[in-house]
């Protein structure tokens, strides 16, 4: 028999400690899922961090059952530019673009889907992300959990908000010019920019501000950061270039993705 999980604790603990919940028994995955949604319920309607809501995507999800990866069962969010998850909308914060729905996965959203997590919908941003606060004509202000009368910053400042409001352990950002890390730096978080092509972008896009703008997390601990880098990162075919793989080996075709 597993135990409910309370806001309190689902809220306490970072992403790695959830999984370990999840992989001891002690939490079901739909405890965690229906935790996070209804947590999401509490604070959301104050914040405005999510403008997209799959929840019916990822209780498909779940109910097709989740591969046994590092993160299996814990919730997560993508930034509302960029990242294609497949029927999901992605309209970059704009009214231009809404009702836009991808038909496929990213090459990292597939990986973000092998590491095990839930992706719930897709967080605020400014639109097409060229601001350092989030507050997009289309979708409204979103507001800092520490202080709602001020920004999380931008332009990942809808999964700041998300993050430092309880919402989820973790969430999918991007940074050209600090947009991770100005969001970390105002709302408590860790933000981490890795070097270009750490983390692929294809297939739809292969970089993005000729390579200036990296992909990665806004999360509650260090480790949770290491971690989804270990799950997520590697060069896919048809990069324009790579990065050294990590640890000094390698498991991928190097050769080939050069064009030898």
């Amino acid at each position: 028999m597993t135990a409910a999980l309370s806001a309190e604790e689902y809220q306490s603990r970072d992403a790695t400690a959830l999984a370990e919940l999840i992989r001891n028994g002690a939490v079901s995955v739909q405890e965690m899922f229906d935790t996070a949604l209804a947590r999401i319920e509490a604070a959301d309607p104050a914040l405005n961090a999510f403008v997209h809501r799959h929840f019916d995507l990822a209780q498909a999800q779940i109910d097709a059952g989740l591969p046994d990866g590092p993160f299996r069962g814990v919730p997560f969010a993508l930034k509302n530019t960029g990242f294609e998850a497949a029927g999901m909308e992605l309209s970059t914060g704009s009214a231009l673009f809404r009702g836009c729905i991808s038909p496929m996965d990213g090459t990292l959203v597939a990986r973000y889907r092998a590491a095990g997590l839930v992706i719930l919908g897709k967080t605020n941003t400014p639109e097409f992300a060229l601001s350092f606060t989030t507050e997009p004509a289309a979708f409204g202000v979103t507001h800092n959990p520490w202080k709602p009368g001020h920004s999380p910053g931008g332009s990942s400042g809808g999964a700041a908000a998300a993050v430092a409001g309880g919402m989820l352990p973790f969430a999918n950002a991007s940074d050209g010019a600090g947009s991770t890390r100005l969001p970390a730096s105002h709302t408590n978080l860790f933000g981490f920019k890795p070097s270009r092509m750490r983390n692929p972008l294809g297939p739809v896009a292969l970089e993005a501000i000729a390579g200036m703008s990296t992909p990665h997390a806004l999360s509650k601990s260090v480790r949770d950061s290491a971690a989804l880098l270990d799950a997520t990162a590697g060069a896919d075919l048809g990069d324009p270039y790579a990065q050294p793989p990590q640890g000094g080996g390698s498991s991928m075709p190097w050769g080939a993705i050069r064009g030898r």
